[in-house]
């Protein structure tokens, strides 16, 4: 239920206005989440919400024509941080592996989507200097992503470690009360 709750979250982030915050969203770490979290059966769900916000976001909020086309490398890549999330963090959660969810599924889209982007030659030569001019526009969209990925692992995936050694720590703390 709580992997369905960050989807929300993460349709809602990125449907609020956040001018100034690009990318900042909860987008890649609630995919992160719900690929360890939730069956393979149940991912198209975070797909067809997100794929719908994308659907929204180009024809009402941007009033630009929708090209499926346009959105393959990221829909490509919304399931690509599921599968992340279920390779790396479903069977053995730690602090290194959260750590390794929050720098590879950002850095992955950075790279993928900065060059397909580049790819198309829409806004950039199709020159390495293009493709250096491309990445480096990318860079505040990248450091944003990585923080709200911090961000949202972090309370995914550290809240309830924090609630259990509180809870175990109030268990003992009222076993040795009880002892006297």
């Amino acid at each position: 239920m709580v992997a369905y709750l960050f989807v929300l979250v993460a349709v809602l982030s990125r449907l609020l206005p956040h001018a100034g915050w690009y990318n900042f969203t909860a987008v890649g770490g609630a995919l992160l989440y719900f690929g360890a979290r939730r069956p393979w059966r149940e991912m198209l769900i975070p797909m067809a919400a997100l794929m719908a916000t994308d659907y929204y976001l180009t024809t009402h909020t941007y009033h630009y024509s929708f090209y499926w086309q346009a959105y393959a490398t990221t829909w490509t890549w919304y399931v690509m941080a599921m599968a992340l999330g279920l390779i790396l963090l479903r069977a053995k959660t730690n602090f290194v592996r959260v750590a390794a969810g929050t720098l590879l599924g950002p850095t992955s889209f950075f790279v993928v989507s900065n060059y397909a982007y580049w790819a198309t030659g829409i806004q950039y030569p199709r020159t390495l200097a293009g493709l250096g001019v491309c990445y480096v526009a990318g860079i505040p969209f990248y450091r944003n992503d990585l923080i709200s990925t911090a961000v949202v692992l972090g309370l995914a995936f550290g809240v309830p470690v924090l609630v259990r050694r509180m809870s175990a720590a109030h268990s003992d703390s009222v076993a040795v009360e009880a002892g006297r």
